[in-house]
């Protein structure tokens, strides 16, 4: 097989349930780890993916997603790298209690920075996110050419990044994102271009159900693209 035809595999995977008693939007701070429930869900996805021919494992470097690579790296006998790349999106409502249905969208206060969603005004543009996104997605493919890789990332980074290869518009309604804990969104690369997207959730029965993702599951789904 030439090299333009060699496949590669690249799992995103976005990190296991953290830690956070206090609903707090913890975002890029320091100092939030996996739950108990996180470290199962880590576990299920390196179960999961024991017998893939995994050459290569990188993460964010926020705790939650180091800890959730840490299973997956120890059962193919690989280090954890590390890639500032697959950090979650910056956020101006960090370390603040700030979500769908919380009422946070009618406080004055707010506003200034919910001016503009497609940009979006309250935190890291989306382009941004498709740039960094796009290079640790190749990184990790050159990485692990002619076998597997998976980065460790965040659910908004990664849903923008499925978005933009999609091509879908990258404004959306959070509540949508097809981007549960613990899934695996799976690029498969013949040579340097993407031919499928598939999504798989291999932790979602320890998923609490209010936390699952709005969008319908698509176990082994996704797109694939012409040859």
């Amino acid at each position: 097989m030439s090299e333009t035809d060699e496949l590669t595999v690249v799992h995103v995977m976005r990190h296991g349930e953290v830690h956070n008693p206090d609903g707090v939007l913890y975002g890029r701070r320091p100092g939030y780890h996996l739950s108990d429930l996180g470290r199962r869900m880590a576990d299920r996805v390196a179960e999961h993916l024991a017998g893939r021919d995994v050459a290569y494992v990188v993460a964010s470097p926020l705790e939650r997603a180091q800890e959730t690579a840490a299973p997956i790296a120890g059962a193919h006998d690989l280090a954890v790298e590390t890639d500032g790349r697959l950090i979650e999106a910056a956020n101006i409502f960090e370390g603040r209690t700030f979500g769908v249905g919380d009422g946070a969208l009618r406080r004055p206060a707010n506003w200034k920075y919910l001016s503009n969603p497609f940009r979006p005004s309250w935190g890291e543009p989306y382009v941004d996110q498709v740039v960094r996104m796009t290079g640790a997605l190749a990184a990790a493919r050159d990485h692990a050419r002619g076998r597997e890789a998976v980065c460790v990332s965040h659910q908004l980074p990664i849903w923008i990044l499925r978005s933009f290869v999609e091509r879908r518009r990258l404004w959306h309604d959070p509540r949508r994102r097809q981007c549960t804990l613990a899934s695996l969104t799976t690029f498969t690369y013949r040579g340097d271009r993407i031919v499928s997207v598939a999504y798989t959730e291999p932790a979602r029965d320890l998923v609490p159900a209010h936390l699952l993702s709005g969008a319908k599951p698509q176990q082994g789904g996704g797109k694939a693209f012409g040859a």
